[in-house]
């Protein structure tokens, strides 16, 4: 595919080897797939042009934000790679709510609203991921047992559907589009504009690391704090020592001095062993990836495989998974710099419609981020073997996915997944995006 088929845009249209080898890419570094191009618009109306030249061709058409997908999700073979971090950063303050272009990076929406003492109710851990990226698979983090996910705060998108159709959507107007793009995979259209809830912003963040050498007692505490919302922040670690696991309850409690959390009420009734912490600003608290960041990328292994895997599990099963798991997995199927994740979610707290989660009062989002090798193909390929069985064993559980993963989902896959919201999102895909052309990367197809 050459430049020169495209008509004219605003933005640039990319065809140089450097260009493509980057947009082949993303984090997991597991599939590289070559687009024919990339086109960096300027503005929304150089999507809608080139989503309307895609559908009249039929060619394939990838949205791209940070890159972080970690198995090519992003990525679009032979076609036409959008990269949306190149739209003008517009990004406006009314009363509690904002309005941000779709690639902004989560940690410049909060360079936006923390001047206001304003903030979104739910941030990932890691904010250098873009707000369209993480809208469109949900958008979890440690306040989402308050909060939901990301796209329970989301009051209106602009979407450019895959017919190249510029439309403004909400819960009130074109309500099918609105629940088909939130969550939905960037299967019906692309989000070029996002207007989000916001929530008075604190001060300071006081975060406490509870330790503990009993899963069942960990388990037990987490269920504790999450149904009483005692913490504004709740997530897990489970940490491999010599002799087996610890269990780390990681805790936070925002406050504005000269307010100040009581420690004895949030920690007197758990049932941790040691504890550390510590006291921050807020941003800082928000923003601590950032150290660890750079040391990855220092030493190198930022740029590795990077196999994860986030599974919801329902609270009945949770226990005998997880031991069983942990008994099966070392550093072999870890990694030096992986990690493992462990925390709840409230059912009720979940409105996104596509947001698929286990039945009951309970979810917990469980993760093995696994780091692979950078030379050694069979070693990665063992890992995601076990992203399967492990799938495949919180499928038959009643478990589902959450759909950032490192996972080869199929159509069938997918349809089991979403469960009775299936017929709703293929009627959408089949409305606003046909001939199965958006992010086929997601390996998602719709008759």
């Amino acid at each position: 595919m050459t430049a020169e088929i495209l008509p004219a845009i605003a933005g640039e249209i990319l065809t140089g080897e450097a260009d493509l080898s980057v947009a082949s890419s993303d984090w997991g570094n597991l599939v590289h797939t070559r687009p024919g191009l990339v086109v960096r618009p300027a503005s929304v109306t150089d999507v809608a042009v080139v989503l309307r030249f895609a559908a009249a061709r039929g060619l394939p058409v990838a949205a791209r934000g940070a890159g972080h997908s970690p198995y090519g999700q992003g990525q679009v073979e032979g076609g036409i790679l959008l990269d949306m971090t190149s739209l003008p950063p517009r990004r406006v303050v009314r009363g509690d709510l904002v309005s941000v272009d779709a690639g902004a990076r989560w940690r410049e929406v909060l360079e936006t609203t923390l001047p206001y003492g304003l903030v979104p109710p739910v941030l990932t851990d890691y904010l250098e991921l873009t707000v369209g990226g993480t809208l469109v698979v949900g958008g979890i983090g440690g306040a989402a047992h308050h909060h939901g996910t990301q796209t329970d705060s989301v009051v209106e998108l602009e979407v450019v559907t895959g017919a190249g159709e510029v439309l403004t959507c909400s819960r009130d107007s074109d309500k099918d589009l609105f629940d088909a793009v939130l969550g939905g995979l960037g299967q019906c259209g692309v989000i070029t504009r996002a207007t989000l809830r916001l929530i008075p912003a604190p001060a300071r963040a006081r975060r406490w690391k509870l330790y503990y050498d009993s899963l069942p007692a960990f388990l037990a505490d987490q269920r504790t704090v999450v149904r009483d919302g005692r913490f504004d922040y709740v997530e897990g670690q489970l940490i491999p020592v010599d002799d087996g696991w610890r269990y780390m309850l990681e805790a936070v409690a925002y406050y504005t001095p000269p307010d100040a959390p009581d420690e004895d009420a949030l920690l007197g009734s758990l049932d941790f062993g040691e504890s550390e912490d510590e006291d921050t600003m807020y941003f800082d608290f928000l923003n601590r990836m950032a150290d660890g960041e750079a040391a990855l990328r220092a030493e190198g292994s930022w740029f590795h495989p990077h196999p994860w895997l986030n599974l919801f599990l329902p609270d009945d099963t949770v226990e005998h998974f997880v031991a069983e798991t942990l008994a099966a997995t070392g550093e072999p199927e870890l990694g030096a710099t992986g990690l493992l994740l462990l925390y709840p979610v409230r059912n009720d707290r979940l409105k996104t419609p596509l947001f698929s989660v286990p039945p009951g009062e309970l979810s917990w989002l469980f993760c093995p981020l696994r780091a692979g090798s950078p030379d050694d193909p069979l070693h990665n390929a063992r890992l995601l073997e076990l992203n399967v069985d492990l799938y495949r064993k919180a499928r038959g559980l009643g478990g589902k996915a959450y759909p950032t993963n490192a996972l080869p989902m199929s159509t069938e896959d997918w349809r089991a997944h979403f469960g009775p919201a299936w017929p709703k999102l293929a009627e959408a895909k089949a409305r606003y995006a046909p001939g199965n052309l958006l992010n086929p990367g997601q390996r998602l197809r719709s008759p």
